[in-house]
């Protein structure tokens, strides 16, 4: 059974391109020196963190860096979120945690942060002031061999927390991000549901998910209105999901499958464009630049297109996997997560790293 929930574990770290509640210790300060050194290199800017690092978000103030993390799944208990200053990378700040953790979004005020537990089937929502804990939910769906459905992607809109379920079927649960109470199932979600977007031209949320479909809800009714599948028979794991809202395009990529990046119509689905851009996994659109930004997960690379041509402007080289992707508020700021791969005892060959692109030099 440890061996399944290991492995189990590791699928679920894998698809994030990716218990009871105790309290979460205070925020602490500063790592030792060995994980505060930063390589620098003109316009890039890396550091190796810790083990298990995914998602990212910036607070509204624009001086604090979330990182959500895993740690190792081999013999470590819990993860911790990491406080880092988005200028300089530096720890200032730890919030350790008794389970691990994944995706993440911030509350407009910035005084709330919500992350995925994705082996234990739930959410958590800690206090960025003191680090600790504020509430907790667990999901209580179990697939056949017991497990809980994996809480993927976390999504906050309009006082709601959408956080999707790696299961088949799938679903999205509704979570009132207040109360951290249960409001909605939106069920027959297809296979995995693997990415999240919101659009406010077209005042819908899309899902993407592993069977290939991407999902349009409307949230007042909290339904599914559509379901687009934009290559056919054709077997896609569409994976996360991005928005040019002048002129009405949705970006949505498949690293494992049919290893693209699809441009499709927001209004009706259509294909407008399939780039021939391999592995790509997490993607960013940026208005203020007309750049769309691509991670390449196995090839390892992080690609910079123009919006317009598709053209690739430019690349940066970030062995072995870099992962996350999140856009500055200001547009002249991509961080990246770096992964290391799995030994075969499942622990990992190293410890991730956090990436700072300046875009503008």
């Amino acid at each position: 059974m440890k061996i399944k929930h290991t492995l189990l574990a590791l699928a679920v770290a894998a698809s994030l391109a990716s218990c009871a509640a105790h309290k979460a210790e205070p925020t602490q300060t500063a790592a030792t020196p060995a994980t505060q050194a930063v390589e620098k290199n003109q316009n890039l800017e890396q550091r190796e963190l810790a083990n298990g690092l995914y998602e990212m978000v910036i607070n509204p103030a624009g001086d604090a860096l979330y990182v959500a993390s895993a740690l190792s799944f081999k013999d470590v208990q819990g993860g911790v979120v990491y406080k880092l200053d988005p200028k300089t990378l530096k720890t200032i700040g730890e919030a350790h945690t008794d389970l691990k953790n994944f995706g993440a979004a911030i509350s407009p005020d910035g005084s709330t942060l919500y992350v995925t537990n994705s082996l234990d089937g739930g959410i958590s929502a800690l206090d960025t002031a003191t680090g600790k804990m504020k509430t907790r939910t667990l999901f209580k769906e179990r697939n056949k061999e017991g497990f809980p459905y994996g809480a993927r992607e976390i999504l906050l809109h309009d006082g709601l927390l959408y956080v999707g379920g790696v299961a088949d079927p799938a679903v999205i649960w509704v979570v009132d991000a207040n109360t951290m109470k249960l409001k909605k199932r939106i069920d027959n979600a297809g296979k995995w549901v693997t990415g999240l977007h919101y659009s406010a031209q077209t005042q819908r949320l899309y899902a993407a998910n592993g069977g290939g479909e991407i999902l349009v809800i409307n949230p007042k009714t909290q339904r599914i209105e559509q379901r687009w599948a934009p290559l056919g028979v054709d077997k896609a794991l569409l994976l996360n999901l991005a928005e040019d809202p002048e002129t009405g395009r949705l970006f949505v990529t498949d690293n494992s499958k049919a290893k693209t990046t699809l441009v499709l119509d927001i209004h009706t689905g259509k294909v407008i464009k399939q780039l021939d851009t391999g592995d790509t996994l997490g993607v960013k659109f940026n208005p203020k630049r007309h750049e769309i930004y691509l991670s390449q997960r196995e090839s390892g690379k992080v690609l910079v297109l123009d919006a317009t041509s598709y053209a690739v402007k430019k690349q940066f080289d970030l062995p072995p996997h870099p992962n996350s992707l999140l856009l500055s508020a200001d547009g002249q700021t991509l961080y990246v997560t770096v992964k290391q791969g799995f030994n075969k005892d499942h622990s990992t060959k190293g410890p991730d790293s956090i990436v700072r692109i300046s875009l503008n030099q």
